[in-house]
């Protein structure tokens, strides 16, 4: 178990001196002081306090560093980005940081900038939880964070038909490198840097304090293991099935201790919805379905027909179960639901071959550009599938496609599907264009990722 609580952290070294916060091996604690905004006095002392006891309680980690950023970094900071490079980094004192211990970030004239975690593997060497004035990184931050998030989405919570939905999105709720998503009694959280080892506890306080859950689970993604693995149930015990929620009424199954993200892809409910409206006597085809989402929407829609195909034989039972578990709903019952395991663009293929077709295609891929030199890789796959989901599309069909890599925007999406389509001699008419849920707040530029364009086929 690695959730624990941290020593007390104050401003005294072990030996009774003040001790020293500088900025390199010349500083002094008076030069750490030099901030840009003004400090409230110590009582009766007529002088204001150390910065760090601004920034630091008795819940936070012992070791602090403080980070003298680029002019542009802090310039970056200032400006609300969550993220602070390596190479934006001038000198971080002690040179020995460790993930977890905070960093307090000042610009070349020494002066205050902001507060995140450290993570000296990782080229975010600093992920910013505060920019502005100083505050304290304690317990009360943390449930000011998650309170904000809650009411955020408070129009989602009051719905009595959905209870599956992103609670904490990372950086765009403040608390970047780790998210929790919260499946009916069960909150499932992915910790994606080991910066947020010796603070977990204090997330799960302001969790269980703001929205309290029967159980919580932790998972690390491969980057924040550093020897954990698996899932942990730091409350409750860990599920040993997949645990059911309800999403617009669809009763779904999310695998919260071995499933991909935290067990299930929330981010896509209002498209799942939007297609759910337009599939009414529809044949369906469902591209990279993984769990059946858009399969079983498109089904409480009324279509007649829905297939669903990727690559996971895995993911194409879960969507088998998915249907089993709707299956008392007279529009899922009517519906007749197959799968196809395979490649998608090899499946698109063969498809047209046999001439079939269908009314509605929806295409969902996983992200083709994780770095920037993919981009033009993944362009040309995006613009394959359109070729191929126009193929297999009646005429005055409907084709819902989306891009999940924020290096491929709305408007290069939008842009890669219209010449693919043009390029094929299709016309088309663009219907809707959707972003993020309200679940999924863009909260910086590279937070957004999710774009997806509705066409007709004409």
């Amino acid at each position: 178990m690695l959730i624990t609580r941290c020593p007390s952290a104050g401003a005294i070294s072990p030996d009774g001196h003040q001790a020293s916060y500088g900025l390199d091996d010349h500083s002094t604690r008076a030069d750490a002081e030099m901030v840009d905004a003004p400090a409230p006095a110590a009582r009766g002392s007529g002088t204001r306090p150390p910065l760090w006891s601004l920034v630091m309680d008795d819940t936070t980690p012992t070791r602090r560093l403080a980070v003298r950023a680029t002019a542009a970094g802090a310039r970056h900071v200032r400006a609300g980005h969550p993220w602070l490079f390596d190479g934006s980094i001038d000198a971080v004192s002690p040179d020995d940081g460790a993930a977890g211990d905070l960093a307090v970030v000042f610009d070349p004239k020494r002066k205050f900038a902001g507060i995140g975690l450290f993570d000296p593997d990782s080229p975010i060497r600093v992920r910013l939880l505060h920019h502005g004035d100083p505050r304290p990184i304690d317990a009360a931050f943390f449930r000011e964070r998650i309170e904000a998030a809650v009411e955020r989405r408070r129009p989602l919570l009051d719905r009595r038909d959905t209870t599956g939905y992103r609670l904490v999105h990372g950086e765009n709720d403040g608390l970047g490198g780790i998210v929790v998503d919260r499946y009916a009694e069960v909150s499932a959280i992915k910790v994606y840097t080991p910066a947020w080892e010796p603070h977990l506890g204090a997330v799960v306080d302001a969790l269980q304090e703001v929205l309290p859950a029967h159980t919580v689970v932790v998972r690390r993604a491969r980057a924040a293991r550093h020897g954990e693995d698996g899932a942990e149930a730091v409350v409750g015990t860990l599920p040993d099935a997949p645990v059911r929620f309800h999403e617009h009424g669809m009763v779904l199954e999310a695998d919260v201790v071995s499933g991909q993200k935290t067990g299930y892809f929330l981010d896509q409910r209002d498209n799942r919805a939007l297609v759910r409206n337009r599939a009414r006597g529809a044949r369906v085809l469902d591209v990279f379905s993984s769990s059946g989402g858009f399969s079983l929407a498109a089904a409480y829609g009324g279509a007649t027909e829905v297939t669903s195909t990727d690559l996971s034989r895995a993911a194409l039972e879960t969507a088998t179960r998915n249907f089993a578990h709707n299956a008392t709903n007279p529009k899922v019952a009517r519906c007749r639901h197959t799968t196809i395991a395979g490649d998608a663009f090899e499946v698109l293929g063969e498809l047209r071959k046999q001439r079939r077709t269908f009314d509605l295609v929806v295409i969902d891929p996983p992200s083709f550009a994780m770095r920037a030199s993919a981009v033009e890789r993944a362009t040309k796959a995006y613009a394959a599938l359109t070729r191929l989901g126009l193929s297999v599309l009646e005429h005055k069909g409907v084709l819902v496609q989306s891009s999940c890599s924020s290096r491929v925007g709305p408007d290069l999406l939008r842009d890669t599907i219209e010449r693919s389509a043009s390029s094929a001699g299709v016309p088309v008419q663009l219907l809707e264009a959707t972003g993020h849920a309200l679940d999924h707040p863009i909260g910086f530029s590279e937070g957004e990722y999710l774009s997806t364009f509705v066409y007709r086929k004409l």
